[in-house]
């Protein structure tokens, strides 16, 4: 089961988008695959900064978020990256506060992180992580 980011969600509306990751995704059920509610708002900023961006989200929305299942960021999350905030502050290695929350709802559902940055992400205990890119 899978927890896919922002930047592997916009790989798929790309015109040429990275072949390993795609060879990758095609041999993953649907079924297993979900996202959070934090990139769903981290796309729709995305698509407000670009161009027509109604245009832009209308693809976002059909080719992405109709094929996943979106994970909200709700109490359990909140705690456990206030949890993860305190421990990354304490060892001086602070990341995003977009990215703690997305790794509290990949640890709280027990899901492996997908991402195209995960040097940020390996900072954080018991977190699994992907790089479908290599």
């Amino acid at each position: 089961m899978y927890l896919l980011d922002t930047n592997v969600l916009s790989e798929l509306i790309k015109k040429n988008p990275n072949p390993n990751f795609i060879s990758k995704l095609r041999t993953v059920p649907t079924d297993a695959l979900f996202s959070a509610s934090i990139c769903i708002m981290e796309l729709r900023f995305g698509a407000l900064k670009r161009g027509n961006p109604a245009d832009l989200w209308t693809r976002i929305e059909q080719q992405i978020l109709t094929r996943i299942r979106t994970l909200p960021f709700s109490y359990k999350e909140a705690i456990k990256a206030g949890d993860l905030i305190h421990h990354l502050h304490s060892i001086g290695q602070p990341i995003g506060i977009e990215d703690i929350m997305i790794a509290s709802i990949g640890l709280c559902n027990g899901l492996t992180l997908v991402s195209a940055n995960t040097k940020h992400f390996f900072r954080i205990p018991d977190l699994k992580t992907e790089d479908w890119f290599q």
